[in-house]
């Protein structure tokens, strides 16, 4: 369902990782109702979810129960039958009419094994109404804000396929400064960094850091300078050490 045509645009995805943490299948649900909740005040393309079928029309029948109980249903389904400790998974569908303004969710949680990464990834509409609202700045520190104190993860990041690539190495456990990048205050202090990047504190749990107020582009020279600049003043704070 996740299928999109590729065009000029970039496609996005906002992330939230975060490394080994045992949790019941109740306690991921627990975690996934919240950030269900909140995801829906963020953008009303959120308010509802379907379980991904072999159609559009197929998964249209499966609309998702929310409630922390049926929630713990479908992450039992998704656990790995061999090795427990690679935790449950979960996937999702919003339901968009056109597959390009539509957004898709996955979700490893609960693993407490080395060789699995826990991730909640949201991919973002392209374009379309949807892409509109969404990729916009003041509502993308809203879904990063609730996928922080949802999942209470290490780094929660929103940058372009098309950004990822141009990284050297990419390790799922390193940590990648995007458009908007949060950080777990369990890493450190955030240091001063540059203009325009707008910093603010999430809750008590972290810090939110947005690159710039318009739409970042891996095709923009100055934003992928602005990028390098901000993951180098971070790394040298020892910020960005691999999970």
């Amino acid at each position: 369902m996740t299928d999109r045509i590729e065009g000029e645009e970039e496609a996005f995805f906002c992330g939230a990782y975060w490394g080994a943490r045992q949790e019941t299948a109740e306690a991921c649900a627990t975690r996934l109702e919240a950030f269900f909740r909140l995801l829906a005040g963020v953008d009303l393309s959120f308010a509802q979810w379907f379980r991904q079928g072999k159609s559009r029309a197929e998964a249209l029948k499966h609309p998702i129960d929310s409630t922390g109980a049926e929630l713990a249903k479908l992450l039992r389904k998704g656990r790995d039958r061999v090795v427990e400790e690679l935790g449950f998974r979960f996937s999702a569908w919003n339901g968009a009419s056109d597959d390009n303004d539509g957004s898709a969710l996955k979700l490893t949680c609960g693993g407490s094994s080395p060789r699995v990464i826990n991730v909640c990834l949201l991919d973002l509409p392209v374009r379309g109404p949807n892409s509109e609202r969404v990729l916009a700045a003041s509502t993308l520190r809203g879904l990063v804000k609730s996928m922080a104190v949802a999942w209470e993860p290490d780094f929660v990041v929103v940058m372009s396929s098309a950004h990822l690539q141009m990284l050297r190495d990419n390790d799922p456990s390193e940590i990648w400064p995007g458009w908007v990048l949060y950080l777990s205050r369990q890493r450190g202090t955030v240091p001063p960094l540059p203009a325009p990047v707008h910093v603010e504190p999430v809750a008590d749990k972290g810090t939110l850091i947005v690159l710039t107020p318009e739409r970042f582009t891996a095709s923009n020279p100055e934003h992928v300078a602005l990028a390098e600049q901000v993951r180098a003043l971070l790394d040298q704070a020892g910020l960005l050490k691999p999970l």
